[in-house]
């Protein structure tokens, strides 16, 4: 009886995970090689959008993951005094797209991808390094300082500073900085009654979410210098530099503790990759198109990546042809969407706010407008579980 193929998976975040769930049911012997001592995510939530429930939807999970959806009624952009620049809703984010917008804790959904893996896929505590990339003629090989692995398939999802893309583009440019720097922090906040919504300030964003759980998920981004960090705490940054904007944003600060806020300077690849392959080896997520947070699409678009990788195989050729012209419109987008919202200048920002209450009060809300031709992507195949929208 024949082996089954066999891949590893470099890299155990929410990519590399979805990728080797995806081969996993296509038939494929998989081993998750992550260096981290644990499967503990970094970020505090992720905004799935109908795109990347889609492609759950191929894993058999799309449903469940719908259910944790929280966001009901208005939302939409404010300015910091409290006025809304832009409304939409749920339910129109729903008819527009074929299906709802998710915010979900991280772990939860690195919880559930990990329950699609048979015992003992995942390795943890064990960094690992492409030795070799393969051919048609022979396999890839990967070292984990301790031993060396063959596979069919090396899937490299080690993140925006992946030592896989290194070692198959050498010399390419690595990710540089956006400009900005952002805090996340997911918190219990009693009492406290909003709107889901994102506010738009001179050169700094805040969002303020609430997540089914009772929790609210509260992120920040502002102009900084890269490295830069507080004197004191990053709760203290946050006071000062938000601490007047519009409720709930004074009631979340007040609700956090300086050991509840993270802090990352973002980068991303300004660059594309002349592909997403070489030889037996292949690239996702923020190894293969590390894009800003503007848009949302990070994870989404590492999800997307895994079942598209799954559906073709080792046609790795066909992996790259089918995702990076996309994932490459989409990074470009988010650049221009990030550099909209993080304006630093005055008079910019009174023509942008303008602009944005106009262009909302004539259709769509710009919210859902920059969705459009992402959100409503479908997989290249189904599994035969759909929700009823996707069809």
């Amino acid at each position: 009886m024949a082996q089954p193929a066999r891949a590893i998976v470099i890299g155990g975040g929410i990519g590399g995970l979805a990728a080797a769930a995806a081969l996993h049911l296509k038939g494929w012997s998989v081993t998750v090689l992550e260096r981290a001592p644990a499967l503990d995510p970094v970020g505090a939530a992720i905004s799935l959008a109908p795109n990347a429930l889609r492609a759950l939807d191929v894993l058999g999970i799309g449903e469940e993951i719908r259910d944790l959806a929280a966001w009901q009624g208005d939302g939409g952009v404010r300015t910091p005094g409290g006025r809304w620049l832009s409304r939409s809703s749920a339910e129109a984010a729903a008819a527009r797209f074929g299906g709802p917008l998710v915010l979900l804790p991280r772990a939860t959904l690195v919880d559930r991808l990990a329950a699609l893996l048979p015992p003992g896929a995942v390795r943890t505590a064990t960094p690992a390094s492409l030795a070799d990339p393969g051919d048609r003629a022979r396999p890839a090989r990967v070292t984990t300082g301790e031993e060396e692995l063959e596979a069919d398939l090396v899937v490299g999802a080690d993140g925006i500073n992946s030592r896989v893309r290194a070692a198959l583009f050498p010399g390419r440019p690595g990710p540089v900085y956006t400009g900005f720097t952002t805090w996340r922090l997911l918190i219990p906040v009693p009492g406290a009654k909003f709107a889901s919504h994102e506010t738009w300030g001179r050169g700094r964003i805040w969002g303020t979410h609430p997540l089914k759980d009772g929790r609210v998920y509260a992120y920040a981004a502002a102009a900084a210098p890269a490295g830069e960090r507080a004197p004191d705490d990053e709760r203290a940054e946050l006071l000062r530099r938000y601490g007047d904007w519009h409720h709930p944003v004074p009631a979340v600060l007040a609700a956090a503790r300086p050991a509840d806020v993270l802090r990352h300077d973002v980068h991303h690849l300004a660059r594309p990759l002349p592909a997403y392959h070489a030889g037996r080896t292949v690239l996702l997520g923020d190894a293969a198109h590390a894009m800003p947070p503007s848009l949302g699409q990070g994870g989404n678009q590492a999800v997307e990546d895994a079942v598209v990788l799954a559906h073709h195989g080792p046609d790795l050729a066909a992996y790259t042809a089918a995702r990076l012209p996309r994932t490459t419109a989409i990074a470009r987008q988010a650049v221009r969407v990030a550099r909209l919202t993080m304006t630093g200048n005055r008079a910019a920002v009174a023509v942008r706010n303008t602009a944005l209450a106009a262009l909302s009060q004539a259709g769509p809300a710009l919210f859902l407008r920059s969705f459009d031709g992402i959100a409503d992507w479908r997989p290249p195949y189904a599994s035969g579980r759909h929700h009823a929208g996707t069809q």
